[in-house]
């Protein structure tokens, strides 16, 4: 699930209220909103507000405005970065990074406004065998060739959509194997209607009160996916099958990979030529998540005063781990321009793919890092094949995690 981003910045330069989140895992928090502690005086710590809180939503390629920008200006520096008097601070190798996400006693995951509470912390979610990702995979490739009608008629249609229910029927397929049709469609249309009930509470500037509107209409569409899985699923002892659980792995492993699949599609669009056959193809799934990682902030918080990088942090202390920032790592990722969307760096095996973290790494990563990748994959080998035609201007939504708003394509065939 996405995490509001709207005011993090801000709520993250004071005493955050943070708690431990076993459950928590990276892919599930695309952007942190941490709450703010009662008793929280504004003063010194909300310095970075008048610097780095602008719209939510950027022109695409304005990375440097906004709450982008402010994690940004720290590629290349040494040691972690307060953006604060009071912090956060942001991690700036990937070395730091690795001790950061692996180490939760010392670097506990924050708690955040989509949870409440509802997972058990002793609960993992689970991780597909490879067998269903292969499954799952042939599910995408059917589904994408009938949701991808209006483009083969050369109609306009945003990204987002398109790919709402390739992307939710496989990510059902793959964690409920034994799903038939019927039911796997069923979850997957109670999974997207929560993913767009949680949207406004995520993004919004403080969170919702229990009972709001907001809060209400989340709270029905969350307890219809549980209902349905309930109703569907034997736990059978694995508490990785109860229903909260299943339904926030759901959640997360629907909503990142759309983002994730359109950004690659945009991508496509306003860089071509992009050359042609299966050897670039990983090339474009890597590069659109190291550019555009729709998790691109994974938050923790210091159990204790430690030592990280050079600087002494504080006990509570906000920590940012930043793929996007990493991605931007000239150690990191090879070739020149790295600002430049640039496939083929990835074929001449200079750089390790990956080793910016977009999936996390540690006991919170990721779960579903092989069916996103299987699923992007199969995207990029389908879309590789076109040629794809931007309307209009795409913006960069900050709001929850980074996403295309007014993803708006068309495509023809790629030799008109």
């Amino acid at each position: 699930m996405g995490i509001g981003i709207k005011s993090w910045f801000r709520a993250a330069c004071t005493r955050a209220d943070v708690s431990r989140r076993e459950n928590s895992h990276d892919q599930a928090h695309p952007g942190p909103s941490f709450h703010r502690s009662r008793g929280s005086s504004d003063g010194d710590h909300l310095q970075l507000a008048a610097r780095a809180l602008s719209s939510p939503t950027i022109t695409d390629g304005a990375e440097s405005a906004g709450r982008l920008g402010a994690v940004l200006r720290c590629v290349g520096e040494a040691a972690p970065q307060a953006l604060g008097k009071h912090g956060p601070w942001v991690v700036t190798t990937a070395e730091q990074a690795r001790e950061v996400l692996t180490n939760p006693r010392t670097f506990a995951p924050a708690s955040d406004v989509s949870r409440g509470g509802a997972v058990d912390a002793s609960a993992r979610a689970p991780r597909p065998s490879a067998s269903a990702v292969r499954v799952a995979t042939d599910v995408f490739a059917a589904e994408l060739i009938a949701a991808t009608e209006v483009w083969r008629r050369g109609g306009v249609a945003d990204a987002m959509q398109v790919l709402r229910l390739p992307v939710a029927r496989s990510t059902v397929r793959a964690l409920l194997p034994e799903a038939g049709p019927r039911v796997r469609d069923e979850l997957a249309d109670l999974t997207l209607a929560w993913i767009d009930a949680l949207g406004p509470v995520i993004a919004s500037s403080r969170p919702p009160g229990r009972w709001s509107r907001l809060r209400r209409r989340e709270s029905r569409a969350r307890l219809a996916v549980e209902g349905a899985l309930a109703a569907h699923v034997d736990p059978a002892g694995d508490p990785r099958r109860r229903p909260p659980v299943l339904a926030a792995s759901l959640a997360a492993g629907v909503q990142v990979p759309i983002a994730a699949g359109a950004w690659l599609l945009v991508l496509l669009a306003k860089h071509r030529p992009v050359a042609q056959g299966a050897e670039v193809v990983p090339g474009l799934v890597w590069e659109t998540l190291r550019l555009r990682p729709p998790t691109w902030i994974l938050p923790r918080v210091t159990t204790g005063e430690i030592d990280l990088g050079g600087e002494r942090l504080p006990a509570s202390a906000v920590v940012l781990v930043s793929p996007l920032l990493l991605g931007r790592d000239a150690s990191l990722v090879p070739g020149t321009d790295l600002d430049a969307f640039v496939p083929g760096r990835w074929t001449e095996q200079a750089g390790t793919p990956g080793s910016w973290l977009p999936f996390g790494v540690g006991p919170h990563a990721c779960p579903g890092r092989s069916l996103g990748l299987a699923q992007l994959t199969c995207l990029a080998t389908w879309a590789n094949a076109l040629r794809w035609i931007a309307e209009g201007d795409c913006a960069l939504d900050q709001s929850r995690g980074i996403f295309p708003r007014s993803a708006l394509l068309r495509c023809t065939d790629a030799r008109d």
